[in-house]
């Protein structure tokens, strides 16, 4: 038996089962961690009593961030590291998601969840007062809360002027909602988003010369449905409000809007002008929030 265990080709794991061993292997798997490291870091672990993350960042060979990577892989919670994914540095809920800005998202998301998608609904157009506003990103961000909540989710670049979510999120599909409208191509083009696990992108599409009919359309009605039956939460990145048309257009097959508006750059006059503009079409509007940048 001594022969065999010191055979070189047969050496005991590194990692054997242990409170911590998950994590550990985590770490070995994304390459944070070597195996010779592993050995000290458990060795350290056994010493003293303490946890495996902790022995690890004790040594000097793991982060803070390193172990709340790790852990939110136990817990089915992705998000990147700063550099990883190539998508836009702007997204801070996927990339800095213990961050103040991403615990106000989730406020926004909380409250959407008792108001409006825990009543029922299923889709909700998100449209910045003015061009400028933010939507886009806040839309973008609001997408990778709920889908790190587990909810199947869908963003649908709805902006089919000034569209932003295909570099937001590094797209490379051209085809998109415009094309589904116009019968040249199936709803099933909408990209799944890999390192979120359970987002998914439709993009704008072909650019068309005539937006605002093809929001209007009754085919656009049938797409949410089929889109609300396969997804838990749809969101709709709308023009901007001042542009009229097209965010009324899309806003009364959805049913309720929240706005967006800029701190120190969107007027109050523009705000409660575009809730009564809504509000006199007959559509909700869920909320309001104001992004700073």
């Amino acid at each position: 038996m001594d022969k065999i265990m010191n055979h070189p080709a047969m050496k005991p794991a590194a990692l054997p089962p242990a409170v911590d061993s998950s994590i550990g292997g985590l770490l070995l798997a994304s390459g944070k961690l070597s195996p010779e490291n592993a050995e000290r870091v458990l060795r350290m672990q056994q010493e003293l009593g303490i946890r495996f993350g902790e022995a690890a960042q004790r040594l000097g060979l793991i982060s803070e961030a390193d172990i709340q990577q790790v852990l939110a892989r136990q817990f089915d919670y992705p998000y990147l590291a700063p550099g990883e994914g190539g998508l836009s540095p702007q997204l801070v809920a996927a990339y800095h998601p213990f961050s103040a800005q991403v615990e106000v998202l989730r406020a926004v998301r909380s409250q959407l969840m008792l108001r409006w998608f825990g009543r029922g609904r299923k889709s909700l157009a998100v449209a910045g007062v003015e061009p400028g506003d933010g939507a886009s990103l806040f839309a973008a961000n609001l997408a990778v809360v709920f889908s790190q909540l587990g909810e199947q989710t869908l963003l649908v670049d709805a902006n089919l002027r000034t569209p932003r979510q295909q570099e937001i999120f590094a797209l490379k599909q051209r085809a998109g909602l415009s094309d589904v409208l116009a019968g040249r191509a199936d709803p099933g083009v909408a990209e799944k988003i890999d390192q979120m696990v359970d987002l998914s992108v439709l993009v704008a599409g072909t650019l068309p010369p005539n937006p605002q009919e093809l929001l209007a359309r009754p085919g656009f009605a049938s797409l949410n449905l089929h889109l609300e039956a396969r997804h838990d939460v749809v969101l709709y990145d709308a023009p901007a409000c001042v542009l009229g048309s097209d965010t009324l257009a899309l806003a009364s097959r959805v049913g309720g809007v929240l706005l967006v508006a800029r701190k120190n750059r969107t007027s109050l006059a523009a705000i409660s002008a575009s809730v009564d503009q809504l509000q006199h079409a007959g559509i909700a509007v869920v909320g309001s929030v104001m992004v700073e940048h």
